[in-house]
């Protein structure tokens, strides 16, 4: 059986992060992961994840400004500090409330000086999160959504993992974004599987409910049990209405 986890970055956002995450147990989710968690003091997050039995499986480094329209900063050169303390940052809470996964989030750049300096900071990153026993993830995005990003493929992604050669940095393999950027959702997990960390469903290419659109999930889903992947499935998509109302793929896709 197929187990599920809710991102808490799209999922009931009308509710504090402890309470969704009390939202996601009585909806049945295996586990829950977020976006960025840092306003909310770690003793409620930890108190709600108790009280549930989850784990909360992952979180982001922080953006930078979005307002100024930062989407992360690990590639950008000329601002290798923000980006060190931004993973420090990130490191810290997920010891904190025990999440096994930090995704460094590579902002806008391009061109080689850019790839240099994500290197450098994904080294850093993994160095520190090595001694907590935490895998650093790195994120493909779709540049519909997330204009002028640096990674945005599988394959940018797998060399850069190959080139670095940490064993605790990993890929989040976002279906919705390689399925608009590369096609081919199941040709690319058999590709990428051993350096997948993470997986995360959503509707192509609306990023609704991942029960409709051009991708059918149930042969991804196959898939994924074939390969031997046996970790909770990522539930990172836009209720097109409340949360509550759209659940009805989780137990169909059990």
């Amino acid at each position: 059986m197929t187990l599920f986890s809710a991102n808490l970055g799209f999922l009931w956002q009308e509710l504090s992060l402890p309470d969704a995450v009390r939202a996601a147990r009585v909806a049945g989710f295996d586990a829950v992961e977020c976006h960025w968690p840092y306003a909310v003091p770690v003793d409620e997050l930890n108190r709600a994840l108790e009280e549930t039995g989850l784990t909360m499986l992952g979180l982001n480094t922080s953006r930078g400004n979005p307002a100024a329209g930062d989407n992360g900063l690990a590639a950008i050169a000329g601002r290798r500090s923000e980006a060190e303390a931004a993973i420090r940052e990130a490191i810290a809470y997920a010891v904190a409330i025990g999440a096994p996964n930090v995704h460094v989030m590579a902002g806008k750049a391009e061109g080689q000086e850019a790839r240099r300096t994500f290197l450098d900071n994904l080294a850093y990153a993994t160095s520190l999160a090595k001694v907590h026993d935490i895998t650093v993830l790195i994120e493909p995005l779709n540049l519909r959504d997330a204009p002028d990003y640096f990674l945005t493929t599988s394959g940018q992604a797998i060399a850069l993992i190959e080139e670095l050669g940490a064993d605790n940095l990993k890929m989040m393999f976002d279906c919705y974004h390689i399925a608009l950027m590369e096609g081919d959702v199941e040709g690319r997990l058999e590709a990428c599987m051993p350096h997948i960390g993470h997986v995360q469903i959503a509707a192509v290419p609306d990023r609704g409910e991942p029960d409709h659109g051009q991708l059918d999930y149930r042969p991804v889903l196959k898939c994924l049990e074939r390969l031997g992947y046996r970790r909770p499935v990522g539930a990172e998509y836009r209720p097109a209405a409340t949360t509550e109302a759209g659940l009805g793929w989780l137990q169909a896709f059990r």
